[in-house]
């Protein structure tokens, strides 16, 4: 337990640093005189970063779980640089053609000021996919040899450079959502380079080839990448369309404004606790029972962080003090921190069971399981604007909750049956009426 905690306590303060890093920026954005613009436009552009930053961000798990050696790392290091230029060839798209008006404009309904935000935030959040890529690809041989508290390290240099950037800004004066674009972008060229200082250290101590490592070239990656990234296409959709939703509702800017400053502070307080699936996939096959213990012990903390932000004064004085938030869209944003409570309690287990299914190469599952999230979030959010339509920012959050109730559940039962059919399939083979190890049923 003293390992799995070492191991797992720099990840989690990283990830908080991270997660402070967004708060930065929407705090700094929301000194602007319009705030309710800047946010709403800076959100779009940033919704949409998730469709083109996600396969790149995968890169982390795919490296934790196949790097083994030189010739490993180079494997899924072609396949990181593949991707890469996918997402710098969309970025380019987006930005500098009539696609981004499309997008922006059409397809999430944004008002023509808020739509020139988040075009102008677009021109410099397209390259964020790559640096941030670059440092998940980092990260994950970083992860595999236990080096985590380079990953704190990392964070506290991004963050140190994020915060006096936006000092020069807020100096300057707050005018576009581009601002907080550059802020983001900066910071994780910071990360991105102590990663690769790091990394490139760890790969030369690796023997150029492990006996017990099977990935040769690129095309070996492709049976563990391939089920992530395609259900990441699809969840990756989500925020954009929950934002374009949204756009829908009696009071568009405050419930996009709204849901993504609630969804800042939810990531703060969740933060310390996604690298569960981490914790899984190292030390799932060598001692579950240990990981289960673990993730009983922290997996309520979230839930209990997050009601005490919903519903005592913290709440509230976060939202004025550190983010700079008033008015309505400080009372917007307060309900929009209530509907995230389910997801924060459910999130824990989630991403536990993902690791397990990571550390069996099941793939395959959290693709159906992802799935089922999006198509739940969609519907949610589908009816609640119906329904709902003055509730501003809380309608996305309730979505998300119960999308992410639903990939628990599904994931869950996929999980335990395929358990059940090693189990048959063991005790075929040890049954003593088929000494051949095969029986009629297989």
């Amino acid at each position: 337990m003293r390992r799995l905690f070492l191991f797992f306590i720099p990840m989690g303060f990283s990830v908080v640093l991270i997660n402070l890093s967004h708060v930065i920026i929407n705090g700094t954005l929301a000194r602007a005189a319009d705030q309710e613009t800047i946010l709403a436009g800076y959100a779009l552009g940033m919704s949409l970063l998730a469709v083109a930053e996600r396969p790149a961000v995968l890169l982390r798990q795919t490296c934790s779980a196949l790097v083994r050696d030189r010739q490993s790392y180079r494997a899924v290091r072609a396949v990181g640089f593949a991707v890469f230029s996918a997402a710098l060839a969309f970025g380019a798209l987006v930005a500098y053609t009539p696609l981004g008006k499309w997008i922006f404009g059409g397809a999430f309904g944004a008002e023509p000021d808020v739509e020139a935000q988040a075009i102008r935030t677009w021109q410099a959040l397209m390259f964020l996919a790559v640096f941030s890529g670059l440092r998940c690809f980092y990260q994950g041989v970083i992860i595999y040899r236990m080096r985590t508290k380079w990953l704190t390290v990392g964070m506290v240099f991004r963050l140190a450079g994020m915060f006096l950037l936006s000092q020069f800004f807020i100096h300057a004066g707050i005018t576009s959502s581009l601002q907080g674009a550059v802020i983001f972008v900066f910071g994780m060229m910071i990360e991105a380079l102590l990663s690769w200082i790091e990394c490139r250290k760890l790969v030369g101590e690796m023997p150029e080839r492990a006996e017990e490592c099977m990935i040769e070239k690129p095309k070996h990656v492709f049976p563990f990448y391939n089920p992530l990234l395609f259900s990441s296409l699809i969840v990756v959709w989500v925020l954009p369309i929950l934002n374009a939703l949204l756009g829908t509702t009696d009071r568009a800017k405050l419930a996009v404004a709204s849901f993504a400053v609630a969804g800042s502070l939810m990531n703060l307080m969740l933060g310390f606790f996604t690298y569960f699936h981490q914790i899984a996939l190292h030390f799932g096959k060598s001692n579950p029972e240990q990981v289960r213990r673990f993730t009983l012990a922290l997996g309520f903390v979230p839930a209990l962080f997050q009601i005490a932000l919903s519903f005592t004064p913290i709440g509230p004085w976060m939202l004025s003090h550190a983010l700079h938030v008033k008015g309505e869209l400080l009372e917007a944003s307060l309900h929009a921190l209530r509907g995230f409570v389910p997801f924060v309690l459910v999130f824990p287990w989630l991403d536990t069971l993902n690791g397990f299914v990571m550390s069996k190469g099941e793939t395959k599952l959290m693709f159906g399981s992802q799935t089922a999230n999006a198509a739940v979030t969609i519907l949610a959010i589908a009816a609640f604007v119906l329904s709902l339509p003055g509730w501003a920012g809380v309608l996305g959050s309730f979505a998300q909750s119960a999308g992410t109730a639903a990939e628990l559940a599904l994931l869950f039962w996929l999980y335990r049956r395929n358990r059940k059919r090693e189990r048959t399939i063991s005790a075929g083979l040890r049954s003593p009426d088929h000494p051949t190890g095969v029986t009629l049923h297989e």
